[in-house]
């Protein structure tokens, strides 16, 4: 019994969908996205909200996991995602180079650049050390905050490097003396 795929999801004003076969093309007000459905599940419009259905119980782990990909769509291309960083040391920061660059010096003998891709926007703030990556796309825009900390991961026993915003760390003690 999959409760996730049971749920109906709520069709938004100004967010139109249409099923093609395998792929769902959820059109809204930020922009288009496109999905693909696994075989044996069927996405059907009732009366203003969207609902996946299954064919048999074989396809009851890709029953929820297709509901939750068509919701993300829906709630992108009408709310986007959103992801926060922060950049912890001393002289650690990050500013934009263009329109689709995002400079990093993070203690290294070089600063990094990182090419954005294609719809996703990143905010540096005036402190250069909290950087905000926005896009429609859920996947693209974890994926890109993924890779934008590590570049630079956490490290447990000097609290520095890049890190998502709110994300709480261990504290490691160093070495002592043998006694």
């Amino acid at each position: 019994m999959s409760r996730i795929g049971k749920k109906p999801i709520a069709l938004p004003k100004g967010v139109t969908i249409k099923v093609e076969g395998n792929l769902v093309a959820v059109q809204g007000p930020k922009g288009k996205l496109d999905t693909r459905i696994p075989a044996g599940i069927k996405v059907e419009q009732q009366d203003g909200h969207i609902v996946a259905l299954r064919q048999n119980d074989s396809q009851a782990a890709l029953h929820g996991l297709t509901r939750a990909l068509v919701n993300n769509a829906v709630e992108g291309v009408t709310r986007g995602w959103t992801r926060e960083l922060e950049i912890v040391g001393i002289g650690y920061r990050a500013e934009m180079k263009g329109k689709g660059t995002v400079v990093f010096t993070l203690g290294y003998s070089h600063p990094i650049e990182y090419p954005l891709p294609t719809g996703i926007d990143v905010a540096v703030d005036p402190k250069q050390t909290r950087l905000t990556v926005t896009g429609i796309d859920r996947q693209k825009v974890g994926q890109v905050a993924a890779e934008m900390r590590a570049l630079r991961p956490p490290d447990p026993y000097k609290n520095k490097g890049v890190r998502y915003a709110g994300e709480r760390l261990k504290k490691k003690v160093g070495k002592t003396g043998a006694k």
